[in-house]
């Protein structure tokens, strides 16, 4: 905020803060949470109609169907669009670390690293950029998610309240709620935005403090359902009851699960070493990774945008087996690239698309050795909450996510233990997750945080 700006909000920050100074600890984080609530879910809305407006400007697409603008578009712009957009993103950050004479680091303003090693400070400036990158990349159908610039929003909004209202407030709670509300709104998905807090940054939360999020997730959910009157992201008839044959198996299947997430985060590094190698200016590596998109898209255009499309047909009419593996090995080349490449963005949502696309996969696999008995979108949500919590080490948060987008509450039993498994095995296999943390508590001298969002 400018000056001026702080000039004329300064008589009523100064009555929030003398209100804040005489309540209790306990029910000044409530109101402060519910507060980053509120705004969260607010800032997370207007993200999503800024980024619908531009794909509809540059793609033709509507309320975000990437994939379906893509079809109708003509081979040359599926072609270039991604790779424009990535190039305009590329010279944004880099013309701004210009001026600054500073390395262009389009991961600057991580609420990860502002709440696990330091104080809950988000650079508001390097943060904007990002998200305006990020909304550059997604709106031309870079294949990297869009939830990971709104998660960031609602901290960067959160982290700003804070440092308003002083020493009367945690800065790095405030930013938790921020985060916590960034992601329920993003997802409808309070539940899992709360927990998601709370496993991955447990060491910097204390469970104490887990009401204020909790407060901040219920009511960003509770905004979001307001505004867009939708409350659940994916919603599914109710699935078949389950056996305990197939419930033994699913179990089993965790275990795959924690391979593959151990396979996409191996794969997500060697995309990066191999852009690291290159040692491309910003705009030609971000160029690069929306060019080799584009390519991708002439054969398939499901390859296009974070995968929201794509759970949806995974979830409701995933196809022959054959193109479901098409689509998810194209899909995994397009991620990489795009990923590699260092754009702006989250891998949340492609990782969902892994998982479903792999579910569904196996679920034909059953099929075709006599398991009538397998249902698709049984196994697509059992390989969604597996590759989640594979690749973020939070397996309570990856079952509640996938319960909370599609409303199927009898598979939790099932999806939680399944998701456990498949963490062990991850943790295993590769200590670092999907944020760069190990396994261990995160504290303010712990500064392995390499990868982002």
């Amino acid at each position: 905020m400018n000056p001026t700006t702080i000039k004329i909000l300064r008589p009523a920050l100064r009555g929030m803060r003398r209100l804040l100074s005489r309540l209790d600890g306990p029910w000044r984080s409530i109101i402060v949470g519910a507060l980053a609530g509120v705004l969260g879910a607010l800032a997370v809305e207007a993200f999503r109609a800024l980024l619908f407006a531009l794909e509809a400007s540059f793609v033709g697409a509507q309320e975000g169907h990437l994939v379906a603008a893509a079809r109708h578009l003509s081979p040359e712009v599926r072609l270039f669009a991604p790779a424009i957009g990535g190039v305009a993103a590329g010279l944004l950050l880099w013309i701004a670390a210009r001026r600054r004479r500073t390395e262009p680091l389009p991961h600057r303003g991580d609420y990860i690293e502002a709440v696990a090693i330091g104080n809950g400070r988000l650079g508001l400036r390097g943060g904007t950029l990002k998200v305006l990158a990020s909304l550059l990349v997604v709106s031309t159908g870079g294949a990297i998610g869009r939830e990971g610039a709104m998660v960031l929003l609602a901290a960067m909004l959160a982290s700003a309240i804070g440092r308003l209202l002083g020493r009367t407030v945690e800065l790095r709670l405030v930013v938790t709620c921020g985060a916590a509300a960034g992601l329920a709104a993003a997802y409808h998905a309070p539940l899992a935005g709360a927990v998601f807090v709370a496993e991955i940054l447990i060491g910097s939360l204390a469970l104490s403090q887990l009401g204020p999020v909790v407060v901040a997730a219920v009511m960003a959910y509770g905004m979001t359902v307001a505004l867009s009157g939708r409350a659940v992201l994916f919603p599914l008839a109710a699935v078949p009851d389950i056996g305990a044959p197939q419930v033994v198996l699913m179990l089993a299947l965790g275990l795959a699960g924690g391979v593959a997430g151990v396979g996409l985060l191996q794969w997500l590094e060697m995309s990066r070493k191999i852009f690291s190698r290159l040692a491309l200016p910003l705009p030609l590596a971000f160029g690069l990774g929306g060019l080799a998109v584009g390519l991708l898209s002439l054969w398939r255009p499901e390859v296009w945008g974070n995968g929201y499309s794509s759970i949806q047909q995974q979830l409701t009419g995933p196809g022959a087996w054959q193109v479901v593996a098409l689509v998810l090995v194209l899909k995994l080349l397009a991620v990489g690239a795009t990923a590699g490449s260092g754009a702006p963005g989250g891998v949340f949502t492609p990782t969902l698309f892994v998982g479903a696309a792999c579910g569904a996969l196996v679920a034909s696999v059953l099929h075709a050795l006599g398991f009538a008995q397998a249902v698709e979108p049984v196994y697509a949500l059992l390989g969604m909450a597996t590759l989640l919590a594979a690749t973020t080490h939070a397996p309570v948060m990856a079952a509640l996510m996938v319960f909370e987008m599609t409303g199927q509450y009898q598979l939790l039993v099932v999806l939680l233990p399944a998701c456990v498994i498949a963490t062990l095995v991850s943790r295993r296999l590769h200590p670092v997750s999907v944020y760069g943390l190990d396994g261990s508590m995160p504290t303010p001298e712990v500064t392995k945080v390499t990868a982002r969002r």
